[in-house]
C-alpha cells in the first residue's frame, strides 16, 4: 500500500512537471536570451549583390544569405524624405520619426526612451560596438539625447554622466579629452579620466587588453582604438593592435551573456559610410563583407537562443555595379581589371566627379549625398519572423522591444 502511494506521487509529480514544461513550450512567449542589432550603410541591395559577387562571382552566397526574414524597410525622416544618420538611427533606436540631426530627441526636446535604456530597465546588460566615433549620430543614438548630432562634446559627455553601459567598444577617444592632450573638447573635461575614476570602468586601447579583459566582471568595458573612426579591415596589418569588428562583437558578446537575465547588443559598422562618402566603391565592397563575417560571428556566438537582426540605416551615393562580368569573375576583375562585359563601379554623387577615369559620379559635391532607397532588413531568432514584405524603419524599433 505504502509502495503504491509513493508510485502515485511520483507519477502526478512527473505529470505535473510534464504539463508545466510544454505550458511553457507551447503558450508561454518566449523572450530570446540574446538581442543584437547591427546597424550600417550596407544593408542596401546594390552593395549586398555587389559584396557577393565580388567576394566570389555568380555561384557565392554570404552568409546573411542564409537568415531566413527579410524585408524592404522605408526610412524617410519626419522632415525630409531622405534621412541623416542622426534621424535614421533615432527611428531604429526609439521607433520614433523626427527631423534631421535630432538624436533621440523629438523636435520639441524631448528626450526619447531608447531600446538601449529599455533593456537595462529590465535588467540586461546592454552593450555598443562602432567602427566609427562612439560619439557619433549613430551610436549616440541609443544612449544620448541631443537636439543636433554635430554637438559630439554634448554627446560624448553625456556618455560618461548618463550613459549606462556594460561594454563600449570603438574609435572616437579624441572627443572624450581636451584638446591640451591633443584632444577636441573645448571644455577642458578629461572624459577617459573621469570613466576610470568615477564611472567604476576598464579603458582598454588595445586588441591585446581588449583579448585580456575578464569576461565576468564588475566593471564596465571601455574601449577606445583611436583617437578617430578605425582603419579599413583590409588594412589592419598582422600584428595590429586594433580589433577588427568581428573582434569587437565577438567579445562584447562573451562578456554580456554573462547576465543570466539576458542582453542587447547594438553593433553600428560606419566604415561602410566612410568608404561610401568618399566614393571608395572597393572599399565599401570589402566592409561590406566584413560586416557580413561579423553578422555570422554573432551567430555562432550568441546561439540559436538569441534574436539577430541587421538593417541598413540610408543608401550613400548610389554605388553601382555596371556591365556583364562573366559568371566566374569577382575580385579585382569584377570591377574593371578585364574588358570583358565592361564591368564598372559608378556613383550618383561625390567628389569623383565627371573627370575622374575610375569610379566617376555623375555629379560632383565634396562627399556623397543620400539617397532615396529602401533598405535592407534581415533576421534570425524569435522576432525575426515579423520581418515581412514593406515596412517603416520605427517597426525594427518594436521588435525588439517586444523582444525584451
Amino acid at each position: 500500500m505504502k509502495l503504491r502511494n509513493q508510485l502515485l506521487a511520483l507519477f502526478c509529480l512527473l505529470l505535473f512537471a510534464a504539463f508545466g514544461f510544454f505550458y511553457i513550450r507551447l503558450w508561454v512567449v518566449q523572450k530570446p536570451f540574446g538581442i543584437i542589432l547591427f546597424v550600417s550603410d550596407g544593408m542596401v541591395v546594390s552593395h549586398l549583390s555587389a559584396a557577393r559577387l565580388y567576394q566570389g562571382g555568380g555561384a557565392e552566397k554570404l552568409g546573411m544569405d542564409g537568415f531566413p526574414h527579410l524585408a524592404l524597410v522605408r526610412n524617410t525622416a519626419l522632415d525630409y524624405a531622405v534621412p541623416d544618420s542622426a534621424s535614421a538611427a533615432t527611428a531604429l533606436s526609439t521607433g520614433t520619426k523626427v527631423n534631421h540631426r535630432n538624436v533621440a530627441t523629438a523636435p520639441d526636446g524631448t528626450a526619447l526612451k531608447t531600446l538601449l535604456e529599455l533593456a537595462r530597465a529590465q535588467g540586461r546588460s546592454v552593450g555598443l560596438v562602432t567602427t566609427g566615433l562612439l560619439a557619433d549620430s549613430t551610436p549616440g543614438a541609443f544612449y544620448a539625447h541631443v537636439a543636433d548630432s554635430r554637438d559630439r562634446d554634448r554627446i560624448a559627455s553625456q556618455f560618461v554622466d548618463n550613459a549606462a553601459l556594460d561594454v563600449a567598444l570603438g574609435g572616437g577617444a579624441a572627443d572624450f579629452t581636451p584638446e591640451a592632450t591633443g584632444g577636441r573638447r573645448k571644455d577642458g573635461r578629461d572624459l577617459i579620466a573621469e570613466l576610470r575614476d568615477k564611472k567604476r570602468c576598464e579603458v582598454v586601447k588595445t586588441k591585446a587588453e581588449l583579448e585580456r579583459t575578464d569576461t565576468f566582471r564588475s566593471k564596465t568595458l571601455v574601449g577606445f582604438f583611436g583617437p578617430d573612426g578605425l582603419a579599413y579591415s583590409n588594412k589592419l596589418e598582422s600584428g595590429s593592435q586594433q580589433p577588427s569588428l568581428t573582434d569587437m562583437v565577438r567579445r562584447a558578446v562573451e562578456i554580456l551573456q554573462a547576465n543570466y537575465k539576458g542582453y542587447v547588443l547594438v553593433v553600428d559598422a560606419s566604415l561602410c559610410s566612410q568608404a561610401t562618402e568618399g566614393n571608395l566603391g572597393e572599399q565599401a565592397l570589402i566592409e561590406t563583407l566584413a560586416l557580413d563575417t561579423a553578422i555570422t560571428t554573432a551567430a555562432k556566438y550568441a546561439g540559436a537562443s538569441s534574436l539577430i537582426v541587421a538593417v541598413g540605416k540610408h543608401a550613400i551615393g548610389g554605388l553601382t555595379l555596371n556591365g556583364y562580368p562573366p559568371r566566374g569573375d569577382h575580385g579585382v576583375a569584377l570591377i574593371g581589371g578585364t574588358a570583358a562585359g565592361y564591368p564598372s563601379l559608378t556613383w550618383n554623387t561625390g567628389p569623383n566627379g565627371p573627370q575622374a577615369k575610375t569610379e566617376p559620379s555623375a555629379f560632383q559635391t565634396p562627399s556623397a549625398l543620400n539617397t532615396a532607397e529602401d533598405v535592407v532588413a534581415i533576421g534570425r531568432g524569435d522576432g525575426s519572423e515579423k520581418l515581412s514584405g514593406f515596412m517603416e524603419n520605427t517597426a525594427i524599433f518594436e521588435i525588439i522591444r517586444e523582444a525584451l
